[in-house]
């Protein structure tokens, strides 16, 4: 049995929380619910390489919670010297999410289904938080976790004038729960995203599911990381009952 409660101390103290006592998860696509990083990086990869970008497939997962267009300029600003279009981030954008689609689907994480099916059980709000436009992927959600995400509730690259790491898409997440970052915790596997619902003021669970090691996602702000969506499955409804039973007192 893992002990939170240092965890949840040092993230009350931090963020001057007397207690964090959730109603609400607000909840990350890729690398989350999907094991679909892996697509996205070769799909960002080949993008770069058409266009003349040099690039390493593993940097782009940590871009990962960037809309597409926020990534493209970062690119263009390094390579070329210049912001990109509108015209042209919507063109490149459409060129990597067809690269996307034209991949074997992808799987669910192991653990996410079994989690969200968690929270329906603990009547706790649920709310997609995305930086992704990947319809391919979002647009399966209804299927792969039944009753798990209604449509009104999805914060996605459209939803947002700052994608991650700027606390906007946490914000609107909140606002669409109608729960204080006090009444929230967010579930990430990338350190923009991370350091994105920490500066909310959310109570942040690391998940590390892809190359990025968990110190990074504790030096963005996570609470907790757990080594798998699996284990934190597994670890939820505990993680849940020491937040109710602590506080800074």
């Amino acid at each position: 049995m893992i002990d939170f409660t240092d965890n949840i101390k040092r993230f009350l103290k931090r963020h001057h929380h007397p207690k964090v006592t959730p109603v609400a998860a607000l909840i990350d696509m890729d690398g989350v619910l999907y094991d679909s990083m892996k697509l996205h990086t070769q799909a960002w990869k080949r993008v770069a390489d058409e266009l003349g970008i040099e690039a390493t497939r593993d940097e782009f997962y940590l871009y990962e919670g960037m809309t597409g267009s926020a990534t493209l300029d970062l690119l263009f600003m390094r390579q070329f010297g210049r912001h990109i279009t509108p015209d042209e981030a919507e063109r490149f954008y459409a060129m990597k999410s067809e690269y996307f689609s034209n991949f074997p689907e992808v799987e669910t994480m192991p653990g996410a289904q079994s989690l969200i099916k968690t929270m329906i059980d603990m009547s706790m709000k649920r709310v997609l938080v995305t930086g992704s436009g990947q319809m391919s992927l979002i647009s399966r959600l209804q299927r792969d976790f039944p009753g798990g995400f209604d449509e009104k509730m999805m914060i996605t690259s459209k939803s947002v004038k700052h994608g991650k790491p700027h606390p906007e898409p946490y914000l609107k997440a909140m606002q669409l729960a109608g729960a204080s970052p006090r009444k929230c915790v967010a579930i990430d596997n990338a350190p923009l995203g991370v350091k994105s619902a920490d500066s909310a003021g959310v109570f942040s669970i690391g998940v590390t599911t892809g190359p990025i090691p968990k110190e990074e996602l504790f030096n963005a702000g996570a609470a907790v990381v757990f080594d798998s969506m699996e284990q934190l499955s597994e670890n939820f409804p505990q993680l849940m009952l020491a937040l109710f039973n602590t506080s800074t007192d």
